[in-house]
């Protein structure tokens, strides 16, 4: 669950000829691609807004930092689930975490358990974690290191790849934030619920607006797609986290999720202002 800086091209500096606008003058897709490249769910501010939007569903607080130190078995057959974007160590990206913590800081608190971790990756089992590890985890979250490698391993696995995809779609923030928010719960595995089935299912029935497609139809589609992935695993079963605020947004063509939000997720309501 993590940021706008506002940047001056130059070329938007040069006088039009004739009169025209820099921005008139350009083909509508050009205007999208421009408009896409030029701010995006990674700028700063925006991401902010995505990791307090997934805070929310996640940890039923926009306090996303307060998450560093968050750590239990949820039963989703899964294992444990931690930190500040739900790392498992049951698929394989706790096991990298704390792999790379380990790279950064040799011997912290954690890398003990290194061992434990690959044995159980894939499972749910807690064998070689049980007693300590919650308690261990929740030392090393104290440290700015840990907090760190969370960040970067939360963006190297999900932000970043879940943007430039969107990007690629020609998707404004909030369909980059829908892209993310899908990977995060999900994965991206070869299975059929996995954020690459969920896409393709998606441009089964519409197609995105690098394609020429509508791109509240295309994020209709997706938002549909997400459901249904939800809807096969008992522990995602409420997708609240669509319907009350992604749908929201998107019915409200709030498509670069400006502030003012407003939304509901598990029957809690949140807002930033």
């Amino acid at each position: 669950m993590t940021r706008t800086l506002a940047a001056v091209c130059t070329a938007c500096l040069l006088m039009p000829a004739a009169g025209v606008s820099a921005q008139a003058s350009m083909p509508d897709t050009q205007q999208r691609s421009a408009a896409v490249a030029a701010v995006g769910l990674d700028d700063p501010a925006k991401k902010e807004i995505a990791m307090k939007i997934v805070s929310s569903a996640e940890n039923s607080s926009l306090d996303w930092r307060a998450q560093f130190k968050y750590i239990e078995d949820i039963d989703d057959g899964r294992g444990y689930t931690a930190g500040i974007i739900g790392f498992c160590s049951g698929t394989h990206d706790m096991l990298e975490l704390v792999q790379e913590y380990t790279k950064r800081k040799p011997g912290n608190v954690l890398a003990k358990y290194l061992p434990a971790l690959e044995r159980v990756d894939g499972s749910d089992s807690h064998e070689g974690l049980d007693p300590n590890y919650t308690k261990d985890w929740k030392t090393a979250a104290k440290d700015k290191v840990f907090q760190d490698t969370q960040e970067s391993e939360r963006d190297r696995v999900y932000f970043n790849p879940a943007v430039n995809r969107a990007k690629q779609d020609g998707l404004r923030t909030l369909g980059q934030f829908a892209y993310y928010d899908a990977i995060v719960m999900h994965g991206d595995g070869g299975d059929a619920t996995s954020f690459s089935s969920i896409r393709k299912r998606a441009l089964a029935k519409a197609k995105p607006p690098a394609q020429g497609g509508d791109e509240t139809a295309y994020l209709n589609a997706f938002l549909d797609a997400r459901v249904w992935a939800m809807k096969q695993e008992e522990a995602h079963s409420d997708t609240s986290r669509v319907d009350t605020a992604q749908r929201v947004f998107l019915k409200n063509k709030n498509f670069d999720l400006n502030t003012p939000l407003s939304w509901k997720v598990y029957g809690d309501s949140f807002s930033i202002k």
